[in-house]
This record gives C-alpha cells, sequence and structure tokens, in this order.
C-alpha cells in the first residue's frame, strides 16, 4: 500500500495556513506550556554534542530546555512561521537559523536523535506511511527517534489522530531494513490529562 500524492496545497489539508491560523487564534489545545520530562528523559543523558531536530516543534518547549542545559546542536522545524516567532522572542538567545519553518517531508539533514510529541497525530493519516520513510532518511545510522504516540482509536475528527500499538509497528515494518529495533510500551511518565493515552517509543536506525 502506498500513500496518494501530498499536496499541501490542499485547502483541507493540515498545512501552514491552517497551523498559522491555529495559532494566530490562540488555539493551542496540544500545547503545555512547558517541557515534557517524558519526552526529553531519552536525550538528557546523552551528549551535549547530538544533532537534535524536533519536527513540528510549535512553542519549542523542549527546544527551549535543550539549549539551557548546553545542548549546541538542536533544531526546531515548523510550518507555522507564528510559531518561530513567538519562540524567538520567548528565548532571544536561541540561534534563529536553527528554528527551521518548512514542510518536513521536504526536509533534508542529519540526525543524531529526532524527538517526537505532538506531531505525527497532527498528520492527516494518508500520509503516515511516509513518516517512518522520512524519519529512516534524516537519521544517521545508528540514530534514534523517540517519544510519544497517541493511545486512542483512529477515526477521522482529529488532529489529534490516534492509533494502537499494532498499528504503529506495522508502520515501521513497511520498510524493516531501515530500523534496527522498534519499541513502542504504554508510557507511565505522561502529564496527568494524558495519562493512558500514550504510548512511549523507540527506534533505532539501522
Amino acid at each position: 500500500m502506498t500513500n496518494p500524492p501530498r499536496n499541501p496545497s490542499d485547502s483541507k489539508q493540515l498545512n501552514a495556513d491552517y497551523w498559522g491560523e491555529r495559532y494566530r487564534m490562540q488555539m493551542l489545545g496540544w500545547d503545555m506550556g512547558y517541557a515534557n520530562e517524558a519526552l526529553l528523559s531519552g536525550v538528557l543523558n546523552r551528549s551535549k554534542e547530538l544533532r537534535i531536530l524536533i519536527p513540528g516543534a510549535g512553542s519549542a518547549w523542549e527546544v527551549e530546555r535543550l539549549h539551557q542545559l548546553g545542548f549546541e546542536q538542536v533544531w526546531a522545524l515548523d510550518f507555522a512561521a507564528e510559531a518561530r516567532e513567538a519562540f524567538l522572542s520567548r528565548v532571544p538567545d536561541f540561534p534563529p537559523e536553527r528554528y527551521l519553518i518548512g514542510d518536513f517531508f521536504d526536509h533534508r539533514g542529519e540526525y543524531d536523535h529526532i524527538l517526537e510529541q505532538t506531531f505525527f497525530c497532527a498528520l492527516d493519516p494518508r500520509f503516515r506511511l511516509d513518516y517512518p520513510r522520512q524519519m529512516a532518511r534524516l537519521l544517521a545510522s545508528g540514530g534514534v527517534l523517540s517519544g510519544l504516540l497517541f493511545d486512542f482509536p483512529l477515526d477521522e475528527n482529529g488532529p489529534p489522530f490516534g492509533g494502537s500499538r499494532l498499528e504503529y509497528l506495522s508502520m515501521f515494518e513497511q520498510n524493516p531494513d531501515d530500523w534496527a529495533e522498534v519499541q513502542i510500551e504504554s508510557c507511565l511518565a505522561s502529564i496527568p490529562q494524558r495519562l493512558g493515552k500514550e504510548f512511549e517509543f523507540r527506534a533505532i536506525r539501522s
């Protein structure tokens, strides 16, 4: 099974205009307002020189936290220029060239670790198989993709869109040569409003 061609200009797409409007209207229900420690736990014990990407970074609380801790190669990526502007206003000492604006699927680079939080669940489900393929392109050999995925049934009422452990595993199994290991388990360290509704996952690039 292959995904249909992506068309970011489609009026129903979850595109830059859609997300920019959410920021302009302050409709940010996913925004915790602080860094998610469950997400950061996978990188805090690693080298400060680690090349880290956070796609769909939005307000980028995790980027700010890692920056404060001395991680010098952290990049944020988002569709919405409004999110970038708000972040740079809040964190004026962050190098502005490392908050990127653009389509994740068009992005090119090489990273050691990619963090996932409320990005995958915001994608149109038709494009889910593109996600592990693009992640594999961006990660160096032995690189890690880790983070959180929602644990509730997938329907048409998102974003956010959910899924099951078996669905997520099958997604990575579409290109098994890309991944040396994929682990998906119930998250025990979720914030209270998401407790019981999240998986913690870790995938290692071959």
